[in-house]
Order: structure tokens, then sequence, then C-alpha cells
């Protein structure tokens, strides 16, 4: 389940936007046994030797947490800050059973670290141009087919497709994503307005 945002740009033009992974740090405000908790939980695995944190799994919000031995959690694969809140929620309620110490968080505190989303500005990119234009994008299409658009307030980076999608990361609030978008969307739009799609360019060479 995602969590799909509207938004407008300069002109009129309305873009989707699709929030596709949260993730946030919280505190259990307890020391973990994650030794006894791997054994005694199903869905949670730990390998000391290999990684410190423990992982545990919930199917509903369908999320993955970190859990480690100073009480620090990492929630990531949420699409909204209300599965953050529920996943620590009920990851608390399944440490409580095992570990009395820990309390249950009905309302857990947490910061949200990262935000990747998804959006598309509906025209095909030349990323070449684009790149020759605009200081801060970087294209080296024998590396990555995709370009790389930085920007610096609020603090996001952009992958940019030639089909006009775009991935979005960095933004720890959705309104630095809202903001972070009309910027690249007053960038790029006009370096590429007349870039033909492909469509176009094979019905006109059949019409020649």
């Amino acid at each position: 389940m995602f969590f799909f945002g509207i938004f407008g740009f300069f002109g009129g033009v309305f873009v989707k936007y699709t929030i596709v992974n949260l993730v946030a740090s919280g505190n259990l405000n307890a020391t973990l046994d994650l030794y006894n908790l791997a054994i005694t939980i199903p869905n949670i695995e730990y390998e000391p030797e290999q990684f410190p944190g423990a992982i545990l799994k919930l199917k509903e919000p369908r999320v993955s947490m970190l859990l480690f031995k100073n009480g620090k959690v990492i929630c990531s694969g949420a699409s909204n800050e209300g599965q953050i809140s529920l996943a620590i929620f009920k990851a608390s309620k399944l440490i409580h059973e095992i570990q009395k110490s820990v309390k249950i968080q009905k309302n857990a505190e947490y910061t949200v670290v990262n935000l990747v989303a998804t959006a598309n500005l509906n025209m095909t990119l030349d990323l070449f141009k684009t790149a020759m234009e605009l200081d801060n994008v970087e294209y080296e299409p024998e590396q990555f087919p995709g370009a790389i658009l930085r920007i610096m307030e609020p603090k996001l980076t952009l992958l940019l497709f030639k089909n006009g999608k775009l991935i979005c990361a960095g933004a720890k609030k959705e309104e630095y994503l809202k903001k972070g978008l009309r910027i690249a969307a007053k960038l790029i739009r006009p370096v590429n307005k007349d870039v033909e799609k492909p469509k176009a360019k094979k019905a006109a060479k059949k019409a020649a």
C-alpha cells in the first residue's frame, strides 16, 4: 500500500507523486536482549556475527524494523507516518511480552530520516541536453541510464529518466518533497519543452 499525493506546478500542471518508502528512527527506551527475543519471536532474525542488530519483519503494516541492544529502532518500508506509529506500537507490544521492561508505545515518538517517492513529469527528457544546460545535473549513460539532479535546499537527490519519470530521495518531510519536485520541474521543463516523444518522431518519419 502506497501513499499518493497530487500538487500543482507552475502553469497549472498537476503531477502525482507516490511515497514508496519512509525510513524513521525511534527508541524503545530499554536495553534489549536480542538473542532471547530472536529465539522466542519467530519473525525476528538475529545473526550478530554479520550485523549488530536484529531484524523484525511485520506483515501488517508491511515494514521491517532493525532492533539494537540500546533500544534504538529503525523502521523502513512504510508508505505513510501512520504505518510507522503502528509498527513501533506492534513491535513494542511483541517485545513487552518477553521483556516486561519494554513499555508498549501507544504514542511512539520517532524521526523520519528519509522519504523516497516516485513522480512523473509526463514529458520526454533529453538527459544529455539537461546535463549540459543545468549545473546541478550529472549524466553518465555508460554507468547508469538515468541522470542525477541534486537540489541543495531542501537537500534532495532526484534520479531523472528519459520517459519523464523521477525518483526522489532524501526528504525528511513531505513538504520538502513537494518543494523539491516543484524546483525540479521548474528547472527541467524549460530545457525539455521542445523534446519530441518517441512516437511523434516515428510518425514524422513515416509522413516524410
